[in-house]
């Protein structure tokens, strides 16, 4: 059974960092891209990052790039998502995800998330 456990979220104000983590169980974690996802309260779930199996290729919405760096320590099943220059907007509940075989932006071809952890940037 595959579990994904979120961890490092918090208050920060804006400006600040945060580092989030996904530590996975239950496959062969380098075989798949790993994302993630947050969402808003009222709003609809949006991509914020993937990186492919061996961590060589990511890819990033535009509203975090050049913020976010999404990265992975195959040995140590994680994934990680820092965040710099932190902006109230960023304020959701972000969610890693696991399940295709290539880059994807589409939360549909992620078979497995975690339950989520709360980000909450202060102005």
């Amino acid at each position: 059974q595959v579990q994904l456990v979120e961890s490092g979220g918090g208050l920060v104000q804006a400006g600040g960092s945060l580092r989030l983590s996904c530590a996975a169980s239950g496959r062969t974690f380098s075989t798949y891209t790993m994302g993630w996802f947050r969402q808003a309260p009222g709003k609809e779930r949006e991509f914020v990052a993937t990186i492919s199996g061996s961590g060589v290729f990511t890819y990033y919405a535009d509203s975090v790039k050049g913020r976010f760096t999404i990265s992975r320590d195959n040995a140590k099943n994680t994934v990680y998502l820092q965040m710099n220059s932190l902006k109230p907007e960023d304020t959701a509940v972000y969610y890693c995800a696991t399940g295709p075989r290539s880059l994807a932006t589409d939360g549909y071809k992620y078979d497995y998330w975690g339950q989520g952890t709360q980000v909450t940037v202060s102005s």
